[in-house]
């Protein structure tokens, strides 16, 4: 049975850490390590994460020395990794019990170290347990197969449904930009050539948040969008608008599921 290591940067998610934490020691695959970076919260996260440690030995938190955001903490977890496979939750969203299982036996059928799934859309108010949940119409599907080209039309892989394996693509880190370091690692990966598949299967819950109006949230990751075609990837300009206009055009069309 592979180990995989489950990546989850917290900042003040007590209301919803709990769950998140939950849905990933219920896996019905168990060989995993839950690496959780605090990054300074003050709501009493790391107090929860180390109760749950005292709990469960495959929890395994740790406090960032200064506030550096999501990609600086996903870092640092992903620095201490020590699995075959690196996974990815944040600490407000849900893994079905079955996404981890499912997920490696989906990846070890074919060639691509980098897999991603389906998953579900839930309201920000959800509060129970991933058991709990009641499959909905609310679905993002993952695309059969993507590669650096595709990614860089639109980033297709829901974070909270990441795996890529450590054996192939050695230890990964994220680019530490404010936001959108997620898919700076899904481009970096496919452009040094490795394509990515996804799982048709939705086993994993995004919480959508409702907090500011929709069009000034999607207004706000346009210039992180553009520093990331611009600088890391060093697109032309008419390339990096093309690319900018997708990534707006899909953010939109999920926003609608």
């Amino acid at each position: 049975m592979p180990l995989v290591s489950v990546v989850m940067p917290v900042y003040n998610s007590a209301a919803t850490l709990g769950a998140a934490v939950r849905s990933v020691l219920s896996q019905t695959h168990s060989d995993l390590e839950l690496l959780v970076t605090d990054d300074k919260s003050s709501d009493g996260s790391l107090d929860l994460l180390m109760e749950f440690a005292r709990q469960d030995e495959r929890v395994k938190p740790e406090s960032a020395p200064d506030q550096g955001g999501a990609g600086r903490a996903r870092n640092l977890a992903i620095e201490r990794a020590r699995g075959e496979y690196v996974a990815f939750l944040d600490s407000d969203d849900l893994w079905l019990p079955k996404k981890t299982e499912r997920q490696i036996e989906f990846a070890a059928t074919g060639d691509a170290p980098l897999t991603f799934t389906s998953y579900y859309k839930m309201d920000a108010d959800y509060d129970g347990e991933s058991a709990d949940f009641i499959p909905n119409g609310r679905v993002v599907r993952a695309r059969e197969h993507v590669d650096y080209r595709a990614m860089l039309v639109r980033d297709y892989i829901g974070a909270l449904t990441a795996m890529y394996d450590r054996n192939v693509l050695g230890t990964r880190l994220m680019p530490e930009m404010r936001k959108r370091q997620d898919y700076a690692l899904w481009l970096s990966i496919t452009r040094d050539g490795a394509d990515a598949r996804g799982l048709a299967e939705p086993l994993a819950v995004y919480r959508s948040h409702q907090t500011g109006s929709l069009s000034s949230n999607k207004r706000s990751l346009v210039p992180y969008n553009w520093e990331l075609y611009r600088q890391h990837e060093g697109l032309s300009v008419p390339r990096a608008t093309r690319a900018l206009a997708g990534a707006v055009w899909q953010s939109l069309r999920n926003s609608r599921i």
